[in-house]
């Protein structure tokens, strides 16, 4: 029997060999990566090593390698000047964002006669013409002569059987419920007093003043407040931090203040009446008491936290001058100038097209680096393939 071992031994084909040992050498990186995960989800499990695992790694975050500390005196010296130049570079850059606020206050009077004629339209101060109104979308599908009859003709008995509404209503309220950002600051309350809502403006500081700009919010007559106009002014600066130039990156809001809404008695929707009870620890006897509290509103955003002289906050209203500051920032660069998108909601499938098209090159980085992959002469896809328990966890 050993014998006739021995011989089926010595009859085995060297390339069965080879298989052989590949088998065993798939086996033994399958055993040892199912191990790895193993050892990895039971450290995982484990809080302290979690929070020593962080500690780690926050203490590697922005650590100098020891390079630097290794470098002779001579070499410091000339880095010495390398950051003096870079402090003057921060210089030229905030002489370049004062240049750009210059170019945006020239381009806004440019621009301010076509957004004056788009709220003339809102308000129905003014009637396009025929030809103003002439539009073809890029995607429109052909239509035959009867067709495009048959829509003519039902799209009159709609406009008969509705009343002629004035100008396009609800736009401005349209455009923030259709972006994030501005409706997550809408409530219910809002709503009726933003329909009264007719254009915004965004006005830029005069020439030699300090950098600042406002947005205008322009109201038709109502019955919450008697202002025409609610405003809201953002000061800016642009220029390096002397305790810490390299810091600077364009520039920065360094404060804002709104108007004063003057409310008409019971319309102030940023304040809410409450009613509580209190028992008297003596007696016994129960009152009611009334109080006046703050009230979640989109109105809110005219009265901003004050910024003290010295600039520290606390986190709370840091938090609320943070997000302030972005929502200025947004009305300004994307909303005024491109409103009537946002009313359509063309510019927000801009915006979800963009993230799609980052997917896509991400797509094909991934692409292109397994085709380096492959390409390469020392490349085994054996070695690299996810075994079957990789593929049954993903």
């Amino acid at each position: 029997m050993a014998d006739v071992d021995n011989k089926d031994q010595a009859t085995v084909d060297p390339a069965d060999m080879e298989d052989m040992e590949e088998v065993e050498e798939e086996e033994t990186v399958e055993n040892s990566k199912s191990k790895a995960r193993q050892l990895t989800e039971q450290l995982m499990q484990n809080p302290q090593i979690l929070a020593a695992l962080q500690e780690g790694l926050d203490g590697l975050n922005g650590s100098p390698s020891g390079y630097i500390e290794s470098l002779p005196k001579v070499v410091k010296r000339r880095i010495n000047a390398l950051k003096n130049l870079q402090v003057k570079c921060a210089h030229i850059e905030a002489k370049f964002y004062e240049d750009v606020h210059e170019l945006e206050r020239k381009y806004a009077a440019l621009y301010q006669p076509l957004f004056d004629k788009r709220s003339d339209i809102v308000k129905a101060a003014y009637e396009p013409t025929d030809e103003e109104c002439k539009w073809k979308a890029d995607e429109e599908e052909e239509l035959t002569d009867e067709m495009k009859e048959k829509a003519k003709l039902e799209e009159e008995k709609k406009d008969e059987e509705k009343e002629d509404p004035k100008g396009i209503p609800e736009f401005w309220l349209t455009v923030f419920k259709n972006v994030d950002l501005l409706s997550d600051m809408l409530q219910e309350h809002d709503e009726p007093i933003l329909k009264h809502l007719q254009d915004i403006k965004v006005k830029y500081s005069d020439p030699g003043q300090p950098m600042s700009f406002g947005l205008e919010f322009h109201f038709e007559p109502n019955d919450f407040f008697t202002n025409t106009v609610l405003t809201k002014t953002y000061k800016m600066r642009s220029e390096p931090d002397e305790n810490d130039p390299f810091s600077f990156d364009g520039p920065e809001i360094i404060s804002c203040t709104g108007s004063t809404i003057d409310w008409t008695k019971g319309k102030n929707v940023t304040l809410k009446t409450i009613k509580k009870k209190q028992k008297h620890k003596g007696r016994g006897t129960v009152r009611t008491v009334t109080k006046t509290v703050p009230n979640d509103s989109f109105f809110n955003f005219f009265t901003p936290p004050d910024v003290p002289e010295n600039g520290e906050l606390d986190e709370d209203s840091e938090a609320v001058l943070t997000a302030d500051f972005e929502i200025g920032h947004f009305i300004r660069e994307r909303i005024v100038p491109r409103a009537v998108l946002y009313f359509t909601g063309e510019a927000i499938e801009d915006d979800d097209d963009d993230y799609d098209e980052e997917g896509e090159e991400a797509d094909d980085e991934e692409g292109e680096e397994e085709a380096d992959e492959e390409n390469d002469p020392d490349y085994d896809p054996k070695k690299d393939a996810a075994s079957p328990a990789e593929c049954k966890s993903q």
